[in-house]
């Protein structure tokens, strides 16, 4: 028995040899520019082959997350595209046929993000017992989603007064998270169940339910009017398709510095996703387009001007209301609704 488990680890290591052998990518590698991994959105690189293995290369095609990319003069420019982590590929053809290189980078912004401050417009009443999670406008009505297992609830809010005009609330079993209108059509996430719920906003009778795709988590919602955006946790803000709920892409938060994973609570205005920073009482302004966080809100102070007590909890809840052109935002817990104007700091 031992002479036989010899002979078969001694034909494994050779066949081992022999494919590793056969490997057509030996002694190559995709080089882009200096060196390293992290790159800038709009920077003209070098680009290029290294090959020491005495093969013959007739020609390189080089792609960036699968669209194709077109050097001059050696160099390439990493623009029109979304940033984050990204997958450099070189398809190599030779005599003896073809194979395909890959490299992971990391594509930054090209600015640093603008500083911004509050100033707040109005001081408006709100439920102290909602751990808020979603806040939106339809007209001058404010909806609300709350969290909690066995207390996650969807209402309808006058927010001159912080009155609940109707609520509807979730199974125990379920952690309520943001929601976001599209049309006719109220979309509610909740945490971790990989499940959401759609309504209708004018009765908020519950119409059905979706699933999550990739994305792990549910966290915030908005939309542009055409598709759903959704946080999960993660530096990936994914696109949904209304009508199916499929996820059909997603951007990754990024400043120039790193890839930034916090963004919680959304709404969309002009081209830009706000997003509440997880457990910070700020916020991003981030491109839509390329995920490229252009702003940081400051919102420091805001949670002393609310009634301190036991259950009080962070800053959380955007929404634009576009009449009034102003921000509204709460926290978990808090007394008060906050109409704010985002204005950029002085230097």
């Amino acid at each position: 028995m031992t002479n036989l488990k010899m002979g078969l680890t001694g034909l494994l290591l050779t066949l081992f040899l022999a494919c590793d052998g056969e490997n057509p990518a030996r002694g190559f590698a995709v080089e882009l520019g200096k060196g390293g991994r992290k790159f800038t959105h709009g920077e003209t690189v070098a680009i290029g082959l290294k090959n020491t293995s005495g093969t013959a290369v007739d020609s390189v095609v080089y792609s960036l997350d699968g669209v194709r990319l077109n050097p001059e003069g050696g160099q390439v420019r990493l623009g029109d595209t979304r940033l984050g982590e990204k997958k450099l590929e070189a398809r190599v053809y030779t005599a003896d046929g073809d194979f395909t290189l890959e490299k992971e980078i990391t594509l930054l912004a090209g600015n640093a993000p603008e500083i911004y401050t509050y100033e707040i417009v109005n001081t408006y009443p709100h439920d102290r017992d909602a751990f808020t999670q979603g806040l939106e406008f339809r007209g001058d009505t404010l909806y609300e989603s709350t969290g909690q297992k066995g207390a996650s609830s969807l209402r309808k809010v006058d927010f001159r007064t912080g009155e609940i005009l109707a609520r509807t609330d979730l199974p125990d079993t379920y952690f309520g998270e943001g929601l976001t209108i599209l049309g006719d059509t109220l979309y509610m996430l909740t945490w971790q169940a990989k499940t959401g719920f759609l309504y209708n906003p004018d009765t908020l009778e519950k119409l059905g339910n979706f699933a999550y795709g990739e994305s792990r988590e549910g966290w915030g919602l908005c939309n542009n009017g055409e598709y759903l955006f959704k946080s999960d946790g993660s530096q990936r803000i994914w696109k949904l398709d209304p009508r199916t709920l499929e996820e059909v892409g997603y951007i990754e938060t990024v400043t120039d510095k790193s890839v930034f994973n916090k963004a919680n609570e959304l709404e969309y205005v002009n081209g830009k996703i706000y997003a509440n920073v997880w457990q910070r009482p700020s916020m991003m302004i981030i491109d839509a387009a390329s995920g490229a966080i252009e702003g940081v809100v400051n919102f420091g102070g805001l949670e002393n001007k609310v009634t301190q007590h036991d259950q009080l909890d962070v800053f959380n809840g955007v929404a634009y209301h576009g009449g009034r052109q102003t921000f509204f935002v709460t926290g978990k817990r808090w007394d008060k609704l906050f109409e704010v104007r985002i204005v950029k700091r002085d230097p």
